[in-house]
């Protein structure tokens, strides 16, 4: 068993996850030991300025400075960082890269959107049935979305840039959303899911599984939780009619009516109705009658990959 460290650095959040990891995939080499995340919106601003902001850059590298002092208080003997969407688009994506390195003396990767989603696929499905294949992972995530299908690994895959944050600052500046920009938003995502269709048999899939924080706290949603529960939320099965139902809900809400929910992280406030709204539109456009939730995602990928040599 090794202990293992594995950063995701997303365009609206960071998280860390450490864990006792095995060569060997079975659910029992693998023992989570700490998962936490902060909201740090790396990405504000990269889809219109196609740069980092120096703000956002100093609060994700003071979060993954804390991140360094929990992984060396907990012995961890190897560490796996990725940074994903944002970073990607940034031209000035070195001055995060170096301040990175520089805390955690490891070399920072800037995956792509295929090793973003075979990583998703394999956290996503690690908790599932070998009968609910052949599988459809959709990883919204701030700045991309990941539409992955296959069943003990990836078939077809396709990133594009419709996350939460991206869709937030293009179209909803006020809230409650207007009629405009929602269907401004419409165009704008079903545009993105039919480009993902022509790669990935979206509706082919027996499970739809929707994993990270947008799609969990839809979930949280559904089910009436009262505040953020994941061990209800994981593997819940939401249905598409609830689903629609969410996203209506959080696009007809004030900022403040959103911070007021007890299961809503304050980080995603201004991002979920947005968020919601992608999820929305992809179980329509699949035909899926519920999706999965999980929070098993490209962390739980990343840190099987520290453990198990990857074919780069």
């Amino acid at each position: 068993m090794s202990r293992v460290a594995a950063i995701d650095c997303g365009t609206n959040s960071i998280r860390l996850l450490i864990a006792d990891v095995s060569n060997d995939s079975s659910v029992g080499n693998f023992r989570e030991l700490y998962r936490t995340m902060e909201i740090v919106r790396l990405g504000q601003g990269v889809d219109k300025n196609k740069s980092f902001d120096p703000a956002a850059i100093e609060r994700t590298l003071k979060a993954t400075a804390s991140f360094s002092e929990e992984i060396a208080r907990r012995g961890v003997t190897a560490i796996r960082f990725c940074a994903t969407s944002a970073t990607r688009d940034a031209e000035n994506r070195a001055l995060f890269i170096d301040g990175v390195r520089e805390i955690l003396g490891i070399e920072p990767e800037v995956i792509s959107g295929d090793e973003e989603a075979r990583l998703s696929f394999a956290g996503a499905i690690s908790d599932m049935h070998p009968s609910d294949a052949p599988f459809l992972v959709i990883d919204i995530g701030g700045g991309s979305t990941e539409f992955v299908y296959g069943e003990k690994e990836v078939s077809f895959a396709k990133s594009v840039n419709i996350g939460c944050v991206r869709m937030s600052e293009r179209h909803f500046a006020s809230a409650p959303a207007t009629r405009a920009s929602v269907d401004a938003a419409i165009a704008d995502i079903d545009s993105a899911i039919a480009e993902a269709a022509r790669v990935v048999p979206i509706k082919q899939a027996r499970t739809l599984i929707a994993v990270a924080g947008t799609a969990t706290t839809v979930a949280a949603a559904a089910l009436d939780l009262a505040e953020y529960d994941r061990y209800a939320i994981h593997l819940s099965r939401i249905s598409a009619e609830k689903t629609s139902e969410v996203s209506k809900l959080f696009l007809s809400m004030t900022r403040d009516e959103i911070a007021s929910l007890g299961y809503m992280h304050p980080g995603r406030v201004d991002v979920i109705a947005a968020g919601a709204l992608v999820l929305d539109r992809i179980m329509k456009a699949t035909g899926a009658t519920e999706f999965v939730a999980s929070e098993r995602d490209i962390l739980d990928g990343m840190a099987w990959s520290i453990a198990a040599p990857r074919n780069n």
